[in-house]
């Protein structure tokens, strides 16, 4: 788990490509399957919204455009399946992630564990990857 940073004091073309470039990265290190993301909600800050947005529309295009499956989550969601309680706040949702993935200590920073309960909110929903577990422990009993 991590997050990219870039310097607030770059131009945001800049600072859009140097994610961008984190992503290819990323999707070419680790090749998922699938890749979930939450879904933006409208916030009160508008230049934080407009960051995400752009943020998040590189993961989703980079990811889709690789043919992987692009699942998008709403906050209430991701809160509901990690926490229990879709009005969950972050203290909540980052001391279930940490429980769940069994971390010594809660992530940091809240954007990480924000990210991880996204992961563990598509493990619980995603039919495919309950088939491939499925699978997979099929394929271990017989090995």
């Amino acid at each position: 788990m991590g997050v990219i940073r870039t310097d607030p004091n770059e131009q945001i073309a800049l600072r859009l490509a140097e994610v961008h470039t984190e992503i290819r990265w990323l999707l070419d290190t680790y090749k998922p399957v699938a890749v979930s993301v939450e879904r933006i909600f409208a916030q009160k800050n508008l230049n934080t919204i407009i960051g995400v947005a752009q943020a998040s529309g590189l993961v989703l295009a980079e990811a889709a455009g690789r043919g992987i499956h692009v699942v998008e989550y709403s906050p209430s969601a991701v809160k509901s399946v990690v926490a229990g309680d879709g009005r969950a706040d972050k203290a909540q949702v980052t001391e279930m992630v940490q429980m769940f993935l069994g971390l010594a200590k809660p992530p940091k920073p809240a954007d990480v564990a924000d990210a991880a309960a996204v992961a563990l909110c598509h493990l619980a929903h995603d039919p495919t990857l309950v088939a491939w577990r499925t699978t997979a422990r099929l394929i271990d009993r017989q090995a």
